[in-house]
């Protein structure tokens, strides 16, 4: 059985070519996103290991401190240090305060991811090094001024020993001088961030909770001493809202932590992996289905002289086990090149390169198991229909399924595709995308098995128009898609699926990304506003230095607060400045006056309303994280943008510290009104004022744009991933189109016989293939717009945004894929010698 599989492949090897690419590219593309993740999870815990190589236990604030009612943990101070240097089995002890510090590079842009800007002290030892931080070149930090950057930062952004270099760290951007660069091992480091090192003095002034303290202590124990007797040690003397951790426990919350985001990455990946095997489970299917009707004759054979239904079962099944076999080896070698682009498109392209595990278990297991089982299981029903032909009846050309059988099918899918729209109207008033994509699933499942009555209704309807636009090829085109409708619905539902996910992502994106863009240019309360990017700080006196411009009329900053009041409920309030707040934004007063902003606070009419406030009315908060009390009179009930609502508190009432050190609240914005006709010269004026990347100078069109910018790389993300199983379903069309040449030999020599040129008979299987392609757009489009909006219609204040030209562009690709799909099997068919043709045995 083997060598007749053995052979049956070598003889059909063209036919069965594509459907292994298929299964090949969907290996390859689960076996690459396996190979990425777990390669990304070991270089993470290696680098969380190699972070702090000589700390046994870590002193840190206790999370659950703040269950017992602490404002603040006990400071991590020099006198702690000294007291834990002290212990029986501690042999050193050392401080580390860590924050954010962002690099600019020489484009004037921040390098790097910003969630992964850090800044940390450099403690030299004996001899000038740090443990963590081997130099490779220069010195390590010593006074204020100096700094060290990581070997990959100085890479990118072009930096040696002795260059100045521009640095953001607490909202102000400052020019350091670089002495010396390391090797790091940080998490951040791997996907992509920057490292920053400071001398002990200035990271506590710049990442300390206080004056001379830490952000954590690190212990190293002495040889022979276990980690758990000196964290049991240490513990002994930390003071309530103290915690020391092990490095194991450590390792292994880290590990927790980063985990999820990599559990999760997997998935997204592995799902997309799903729909490209799916795709390539058709695609392997209507092969099967087609061989098996095109070698009915040698399957008669075999049955004729002696062979059992079981063994023509094997053999079909021993030949889809080979490719499979061969797709699965080759696919694991393909997804390692698939890993490393999976490691430029999610990871950081300037980031050091997370080591590939070629040979670890799991994507291995995965490569073969999936490669084989798809490839088994699309197989396994056209065997069994190639086994179940009597050998009589097989040596006569494949039969059409039986009108009842497809009636059947037509019914199933009429009564899917009817439950799925119910679904996907259901899930259009919820928020819950579980059930969107549930829906959805089952819309999808609908259309498929309703395809092929799908194919036979269109194809019907565009007949004669068809006929009367191409001619007489153009009714061969249709009357050939309609020959077999399950093959036309197999070939179209690649094509559909790929579209209708990429569809709904798109109308969701655009959507939603609208919602985004209108709500950001309502949040604009000013003619300009002045807000740090993500993880980043503004500086406190940003506000005093744009008022001194010539073109601003009124600044104000604003400082967001809650206040616990009595009772346990809470107010969020916004303290501003009380002269300009009312001339930078447009409130309505209704009683009151915000000229008394100053000795008061102001409060929304509906919330006062809510609260049983009035004017005059005396309100008790405590500032939460600060503890700070307040008592303030209501000077006045207004309305305004949600930006300003529900409550306005004068700057003068909140301690707003200046310096980093001391924990407070901290500047969120600053709002800027423009003199008439000036806001696009003020917004420059204050980028060169601020001389700070990390700060954005919005007005409301910018603010919009901003607000869109994180949707576009989602898009591209999405179409990149998407891409590989429109290339599936594009190898589909091919070959349905490569199988019908062989299939209509004796056909295509007729036509060419009663004078069909041979641009005609290409021209035929040009517009069958376009056809199949505009079918299944047209069905993914239409369906993937519906799952879309229904997902956008649960997510409150979202319009619904339907982006035609994309969409267009869709049509416009599925149009190019039918036209090129037949390109080779087009010109197959037109070389067909007629003499030949007219003589074959097939069709």
């Amino acid at each position: 059985m083997l060598r007749t599989a053995l052979r049956s492949l070598r003889a059909h090897r063209r036919r069965f070519l594509l459907p292994a690419l298929a299964v090949l590219l969907g290996v390859a593309f689960t076996s690459g996103a396996l190979l990425y993740t777990q390669s990304v999870r070991t270089a993470l815990t290696q680098a969380q290991t190699a972070a702090q190589p000589d700390a046994s236990v870590t002193v840190r604030p206790d999370p659950s401190a703040e269950d017992t009612g602490k404002a603040t943990a006990p400071a991590l101070d020099e006198r702690l240090l000294k007291r834990l240097r002290t212990l029986p089995d501690a042999a050193a002890a050392r401080g580390t305060a860590e924050g954010t510090a962002f690099v600019v590079g020489p484009d004037g842009e921040l390098v790097g991811p910003r969630q992964a800007a850090g800044g940390t002290n450099f403690v030299a030892v004996r001899g000038g090094s740090d443990p963590r931080y081997p130099l490779t070149a220069g010195r390590g930090p010593r006074t204020a001024g100096e700094i060290a950057l990581d070997e990959s930062t100085a890479r990118r952004a072009g930096h040696h020993v002795g260059d100045d270099v521009r640095i953001v760290v607490r909202g102000r951007a400052r020019t350091e001088r670089l002495v010396g660069i390391v090797t790091a091992h940080d998490p951040r480091l791997i996907s992509g961030g920057t490292l920053t090192l400071f001398d002990t003095g200035t990271a506590q002034r710049w990442f300390a909770p206080a004056p001379d303290a830490y952000t954590a202590l690190t212990l190293t124990a002495r040889d022979g001493a276990s980690e758990q007797r000196l964290a049991r040690e240490a513990a002994a003397v930390l003071p309530d809202g103290l915690r020391a951790v092990t490095r194991q426990d450590l390792k292994a919350e880290q590990e927790a932590a980063s985990g999820g985001d990599e559990d999760k990455l997997t998935g997204i990946l592995l799902s997309f992996g799903a729909i490209a095997l799916l795709v390539a489970t058709f695609l392997v299917a209507n092969t099967f289905t087609m061989l098996s009707a095109a070698r009915a004759r040698e399957h008669a054979l075999l049955r004729a002289v002696g062979a059992s239904r079981r063994y023509v079962l094997r053999l079909v099944l021993t030949e889809a086990l080979l490719i499979g076999t061969l797709a699965a080896v080759l696919g694991h070698l393909l997804g390692i090149g698939v890993a490393t682009a999976l490691g430029r498109l999610f990871g950081a392209t300037d980031g050091p390169g997370a080591p590939l595990q070629v040979l670890a278990p799991l994507p291995l297991a995965a490569a073969f198991g999936v490669g084989i089982v798809v490839t088994l299981l699309a197989a396994y029903v056209p065997a069994r229909r190639a086994a179940a032909v009597p050998p009589v009846a097989a040596l006569r050309s494949g039969e059409p399924p039986t009108p009842a059988s497809l009636r059947r099918r037509h019914l199933a899918g009429a009564a899917v595709t009817v439950l799925g729209v119910l679904l996907v109207v259901a899930a259009s008033g919820t928020d819950d995308l579980s059930f969107v994509t549930a829906a959805g699933a089952v819309l999808l499942l609908g259309l498929i098995i309703l395809t092929p009555a799908v194919a036979l209704g269109a194809t019907g309807l565009i007949r004669r128009p068809l006929t009367r636009l191409t001619g007489i090829h153009g009714t061969l085109a249709v009357e050939n898609a309609r020959r077999n409708p399950r093959r036309t619905a197999a070939t179209a539902t690649m094509l559909m699926i790929s579209l209708a996910l990429m569809s709904a992502v798109t109308v969701a994106a655009a959507s939603l990304s609208k919602a985004s863009a209108v709500e950001a240019e309502h949040a604009m309360v000013a003619d300009l506003r002045v807000t740090p990017v993500d993880y980043a700080e503004l500086d406190t006196g940003a506000a005093a230095r744009i008022a001194r411009l010539k073109d601003a009329v009124a600044v104000t900053p604003t400082v967001s607060a809650y206040l616990e009041l009595p009772g346990g409920d809470y107010l969020d309030a916004t303290a501003v400045g009380p002269r300009t707040v009312g001339r930078v934004a447009q409130l309505f007063v209704y009683e009151g006056s915000l000229d008394r902003l100053g000795s008061g606070i102001a409060i929304t009419r509906a919330e006062a309303r809510a609260h049983g406030w009035h004017l005059g009315s005396r309100i008790t908060g405590t500032v939460e994280g600060t503890g700070e009390k307040i008592v303030l009179p209501v000077v006045a009930l207004y309305d305004g943008p949600e930006a300003l609502a529900p409550a306005l508190l004068p700057l003068g009432a909140l301690h707003v510290p200046t310096d980093p050190a001391v924990q407070g609240p901290r500047t969120e914005s600053v709002l800027v009104k423009a003199a008439p006709g000036r806001t696009a010269a003020l917004r420059e004026d204050i980028r060169a004022t601020l001389d700070n990347p990390a700060l954005l100078v919005q007005d409301r069109a910018e603010a919009g744009r901003e607000a869109v910018r994180p949707f576009t790389p989602l898009l591209n993300i999405v179409y990149a991933l998407m891409s590989l199983a429109v290339l599936i379903g594009s190898l589909g069309v091919v070959n349905t189109m490569a199988m019908a040449v062989f299939e209509r030999v004796r056909e295509i020599g007729t036509l060419r016989a009663i004078g069909l040129e041979r641009g005609r008979v290409a021209a035929v299987l040009r517009l069958e293939s376009l056809l199949i392609s505009l079918l299944g757009a047209a069905l993914g489009v239409l369906s993937g717009t519906a799952i879309g909006l229904a997902a956008v219609a649960g997510q409150e204040g979202a319009p619904f945004v339907l982006p035609w030209g994309r969409l267009a562009l869709f049509f416009a690709l599925a149009a190019a894929v039918g036209v090129l799909a037949a390109t080779w099997p087009a010109r197959q068919a037109a070389r067909v010698p007629v003499l030949r043709a007219v003589q074959t045995d097939t069709e």
